[in-house]
């Protein structure tokens, strides 16, 4: 895959981050007119067959007997483990309060990338780290997210959908070179979304789904940007750079999530949301900044 200018990589994370962050005040709109699991394997299911139209001139690029391992395992981590709880423990936590431990993903993604694909570890990246995920806590909490029931159910729900979300960075970050990544968008996608689609079937009823109008535009929408295209940008930008520093900027789109809530959905705008981004924007700042010579000296000789 060839690498990108600066200014291209700014501008996929530019777009990952509005069209992640649009995704979560969408699916809280589609969830109320289609039951988790089937919504789960709906969006990502028709995701993966737009994609097909893409992959399907690349078939010699599949090699499936050699690689098939890595698109189920791709799948099962970055789709039915990351999707399916997530939709599923929306349904125990307040949005706020989910979206905030999920994102506790490029924390994760940091601390895995240093510990298993020998990225560097320094000061300043764990001080970005834990700013950001810091930051996405207070807007959250500011924003009403620790407000309503809270359930231990929730809370390991939304730790399983960020755990699975990081080990699936890193595995696809360590793996991708073998394989071709529009092939493993597409085939991630399929067949997770296949299999949550069954599995909805069996318990959960296809005559509960509401096709309204503003349900259908969600649906497309979130499954051709947020998943199809969304997954090809994120995976992109892995290849070309470091994960934990590309994972930081993920901290933006619980920001883009209210805004668009406070914009669209009549949700209120808070001091919080000020103060929240501060920390952010100083998390994404510490993560990408390289140490001074002479800390690198420093770390050389320890």
């Amino acid at each position: 895959m060839p690498k990108q200018t600066k200014m291209q990589t700014m501008l996929l994370i530019l777009f990952l981050v509005i069209v992640w962050g649009v995704n979560w005040p969408l699916s809280k709109i589609a969830l109320s007119y289609m039951p988790p699991v089937l919504f789960s394997g709906a969006r990502t299911l028709l995701g993966g067959i737009l994609l097909l139209a893409i992959a399907i001139p690349r078939y010699k690029r599949l090699q499936f007997k050699k690689t098939w391992k890595i698109y189920l395992i791709s799948a099962a981590v970055n789709v039915i483990l990351y999707y399916g709880l997530q939709t599923i423990g929306l349904k125990y936590l307040p949005a706020g309060l989910f979206s905030a431990i999920v994102f506790l993903q490029p924390v994760l993604v940091g601390l895995f990338s240093w510990m298993w694909l020998g990225e560097a570890m320094n000061g300043l990246k764990i001080t970005g780290l834990v700013l950001g995920f810091t930051g996405v806590g207070i807007i959250c909490s500011g924003a009403g997210g620790l407000s309503g029931h809270i359930s231990a159910a929730g809370i390991l729900l939304a730790l399983g959908s960020a755990l699975s979300w990081a080990l699936g960075t890193i595995y696809v970050k360590k793996t991708g070179p073998r394989v071709d990544p529009i092939w493993l968008v597409t085939l991630q996608l399929l067949i997770g979304g296949l299999f949550m689609t069954l599995l909805g079937s069996s318990f959960e009823s296809w005559s509960e789904v509401i096709w309204a109008p503003i349900f259908i535009f969600s649906l497309i929408f979130i499954s051709i940007f947020v998943i199809a295209v969304g997954w090809l940008v994120f995976y992109k930008l892995m290849d070309s750079g470091e994960a934990s520093k590309v994972a930081s900027f993920t901290f933006l789109i619980p920001l883009v999530a209210i805004l668009t809530g406070t914009l669209f959905l009549n949700e209120p705008f808070t001091f919080s949301l000020l103060i929240g981004l501060v920390f952010i924007l100083l998390s994404i700042y510490f993560v990408n900044r390289q140490p001074s010579r002479g800390r690198h000296r420093a770390q050389d000789r320890a």
